[in-house]
């Protein structure tokens, strides 16, 4: 049928694994409600799937083999491939649909090139924003990686391209399709600056994306982000692609940086399906 749904949230690991740890509750529940708020808009879109547009972190693509975009193209998947225990996600078996998959793939290569998998171990990047959507694990995905790890990182245009590609798939299969893009903004993951957040950054990407401003989305250069968003930041692909996806401004935005101990500025909202 098309794409009827268009989201954007954060993926940290805290998320689940620290929530119990948080000081500022106040805060915390109020990022938890807007997720559910989202949660709850996905299910009332009657999406039939989910495409997750996620940065994974060397859990399945090491720089022995590196591709720009991968899609799966699986019946299941399985997640998380980190300790359970410490995520504080069980570990599951999750639904894909692989003919869907298919159809979705076949379209996007038309103008995209993108790599495909048939095996995909679901890390916190795919996990944390499934456990907060989709707690039911009822929906089928179909996961999406852009590469934002290793060097040299896909290009911001293709990310534009790439969402754009995903749009014209979803257009073109009678499925009702939904689009969740996860990652970043500013943080730095497993470096001594942990927990620190750049707030104006994110605001101003976020002013960008909420406005459809693809000519300012674009502009950041991989400098940039690293120096003012750290390599968590390079995540910002997966929200590039969201935007293109979706052709709208967003219906809603809610963003806050008073959470350090989940390592990210804590982002989700909702794009308009123009």
């Amino acid at each position: 049928m098309s794409l009827v749904f268009a989201g954007i949230c954060s993926h940290g690991p805290g998320m689940t694994g620290r929530a119990h740890l948080v000081q500022n509750t106040e805060r915390r529940d109020e990022f938890f409600a807007k997720l559910d708020m989202l949660r709850a808009e996905l299910r009332e879109s009657g999406a039939e799937a989910l495409i997750v547009v996620a940065a994974e972190h060397f859990a399945n693509f090491f720089m022995n083999n590196m591709p720009a975009f991968c899609m799966g193209i699986a019946d299941h998947y399985e997640g998380p491939i980190e300790d359970p225990a410490w995520l504080r996600i069980p570990r599951r078996r999750i639904p894909g649909n692989s003919d869907l998959s298919g159809r979705l793939v076949r379209e996007v290569m038309q103008s995209v090139d993108t790599a495909y998998a048939e095996e995909w171990k679901f890390d916190h990047g795919i996990m944390v924003p499934l456990n907060f959507l989709t707690p039911d694990y009822d929906l089928p995905v179909v996961p999406a990686n852009i590469n934002c790890q290793g060097p040299p990182l896909t290009p911001l245009s293709r990310a534009w391209a790439f969402g754009e590609a995903l749009r014209r798939a979803c257009d073109a299969v009678p499925e009702r399709i939904a689009l969740i893009g996860t990652g970043g903004i500013s943080h730095w993951p497993a470096t001594p600056d942990s927990g620190k957040i750049n707030e104006a950054w994110d605001r101003e990407f976020l002013r960008r994306l909420a406005q459809q401003d693809k000519a300012g989305l674009l502009t950041y250069s991989d400098e940039e982000t690293y120096r003012e968003g750290g390599q968590g930041a390079f995540e910002i692909r997966t929200h590039i692609a969201t935007a293109a996806a979706a052709r709208g401004q967003a219906a809603w935005l809610y963003y806050t940086a008073e959470l350090p101990i989940f390592a990210v500025g804590c982002t989700v909202g909702r794009l308009e399906v123009g």
